[in-house]
């Protein structure tokens, strides 16, 4: 039964039950309502993207924080240290996007691991070292919001979850650091879809695609890590004028909106209470 029969059988209940006179009718009228409420579909609230940016400052940030500003949506920008301190633009970029009320600056560690993981990982006192490193050039503080170059990894105060794409046994090399890093003071959050790009930074999947691909991981098929929350992991470099970046952006932010997915802070991804 579709949302809009729903809504139609349920209005002639409920109109019929409340000609009903006495305490009977009140008790049917009562029934049928939390019927008619729990049969309907998920409505906007219950579904929520966080959009999630990493690797910036770079070039492509200055269009991503346009886009949030002009759109009023909040978003969250994991940012490498590395980077951050690379030019006074990059920290002009880095103060800009701190002082968006909308806004949130993460840690993506300094080094972005190099982009040797493995070799990265196999150090958990420096994997904790690389991190306190980019808090300190972030001007960041404990607890922090951040993601792991590389790893698909959840330490929350109630989710804890593993890269699925690793194997076993590096799993077990790796868990170590996951585990420091969180007792150090960060959150550590991973991500649900991602809009992939290609070597150059170029976007993969096209907007129509890639809202397609979220309706169809709402739609029941896919589980999330937390339910009608959906992590949307994208990067900077996406969204330089070179792939019109800016009007990808808006596209997107407006092509969900009308579909009915409101936008999440990512504070509110898993509360303390």
């Amino acid at each position: 039964m579709t949302g809009e029969s729903i809504g139609e059988t349920g209005a002639t209940m409920l109109k019929a039950a409340s000609k009903r006179r006495g305490a009977p009718g009140m008790i049917i009228l009562c029934f049928l309502a939390t019927f008619v409420l729990a049969s309907w579909p998920a409505q906007a609230a219950d579904r929520t993207i966080y959009l999630t940016f990493d690797d910036g400052p770079l070039d492509g940030t200055g269009n991503i924080l346009d886009v949030l500003k002009a759109e009023n949506v909040p978003a969250t920008m994991f940012m490498v240290g590395l980077h951050a301190k690379s030019s006074p633009e990059s920290k002009a970029l880095v103060a800009r996007a701190k002082s968006m009320p909308l806004v949130t600056v993460g840690n993506h560690s300094y080094s972005h691991a190099y982009d040797r993981y493995r070799k990265f990982y196999a150090d958990t006192e420096a994997v904790v070292a690389d991190m306190v490193r980019a808090n300190a050039v972030l001007g960041l503080a404990a607890p922090t919001h951040a993601r792991l170059p590389g790893r698909n990894v959840f330490r929350l105060p109630n989710i804890s979850t593993n890269d699925l794409s690793i194997d076993r046994t590096e799993i077990g090399i790796e868990q170590p650091d996951y585990e420091f890093v969180a007792a150090t003071g960060f959150w550590l959050y991973g991500w649900d879809h991602e809009w992939v790009h290609d070597a150059t930074g170029k976007p993969v999947q096209s907007v129509t695609r890639l809202i397609s691909e979220i309706d169809h991981m709402f739609s029941g098929k896919v589980r999330f890590v937390r339910p009608n929350k959906l992590i949307l992991l994208m990067h900077d470099e996406m969204f330089r004028d070179t792939f019109d970046g800016t009007a990808n952006l808006t596209v997107l932010i407006q092509g969900l909106r009308q579909r009915g997915y409101s936008f999440g802070h990512i504070t509110d991804y898993d509360p303390l209470n």
